[in-house]
C-alpha cells in the first residue's frame, strides 16, 4: 500500500514536471508568452486565437543559457520519469521477488533530478538577455523580465522542483534505538525488523 503511495505520488510530480516544461507560460505579455521548449503569440485582446511554436531541437533554441536550462530541465525530467517508474514497478512486483524495495536507488535518482532540476530553472532566467526575450520583453536583461510577467508555467516548475526535492527525504527510513537492540522502520514493507546488538 505504501509502496503504491510513493510511485502514484513521483508519477504525478513526473506528469507536472512534463506538463511544466511544455507549457508556453514561463514569462509572458499580453500579446506573446514563451517557456522552455514553446512559445505563442495572439491578436491584443484575442488570447483564444493563439499560434504556437515549438523548438523542435536545441539548434532552434535561441541563447546559450537557454539550452542549457533546456537541457538540465529534461535531464531532470528524466531521472524523475526513471524514479516514478522504478517506484511503480517495484509496488506492482511481488514481495518475494523485491524484498528491499526503494532502498537507496529511487532516493539517489529523486535527489538527483531535483538537483538537475533547480539548477536548470537557476539558470532559464539569464536567456532573458537573449535578443529573443529582449524583443519580446523590452528591456529585459539577467534576472529581470523587463515588460513581461512570471507566468504559472515557471511557478509550477519551481513548486515541482520542491516538491520533488522533498520526496527522498520523506520516505527515508527511520531508525531508532530500543533497549541495546536496533529496530529499523521501514514504510516500503511495512514491517519492523529486529537486529541483535553487536558487540564491539
Amino acid at each position: 500500500m505504501v509502496g503504491s503511495t510513493w510511485a502514484a505520488l513521483g508519477l504525478s510530480l513526473t506528469c507536472i514536471s512534463a506538463f511544466s516544461l511544455i507549457s508556453p507560460a514561463w514569462f509572458q505579455t499580453p500579446t506573446f508568452s514563451f517557456g522552455v521548449l514553446t512559445y505563442c503569440s495572439w491578436p491584443q485582446g484575442d488570447i483564444w486565437n493563439q499560434s504556437c511554436r515549438t523548438f523542435r531541437s536545441l539548434d532552434d533554441i535561441p541563447d546559450f543559457a537557454w539550452k542549457v536550462s533546456a537541457a538540465l530541465l529534461l535531464g531532470g525530467w528524466l531521472l524523475l520519469a526513471f524514479s516514478a517508474i522504478l517506484l511503480l514497478a517495484w509496488a506492482l512486483a511481488p514481495t518475494a521477488l523485491c524484498p528491499r524495495r526503494g532502498s537507496g536507488q529511487t532516493a539517489g535518482a529523486e535527489v538527483a533530478a531535483a538537483t538537475t532540476t533547480a539548477v536548470g530553472l537557476l539558470v532559464f532566467p539569464i536567456s532573458l538577455a537573449s535578443p529573443f526575450a529582449k524583443q519580446v520583453c523590452g528591456a529585459s536583461s539577467v534576472y529581470h523580465s523587463g515588460q513581461c510577467q512570471l507566468g504559472w508555467g515557471y511557478v509550477t516548475a519551481i513548486l515541482n522542483a520542491v516538491l520533488a526535492s522533498l520526496l527522498p527525504m520523506i520516505r527515508w527510513p527511520r531508525v531508532t534505538k530500543v533497549q541495546g537492540k536496533t529496530v529499523f522502520f521501514s514504510s516500503d514493507t511495512d514491517k519492523i525488523i529486529l537486529m541483535p546488538e553487536m558487540s564491539k
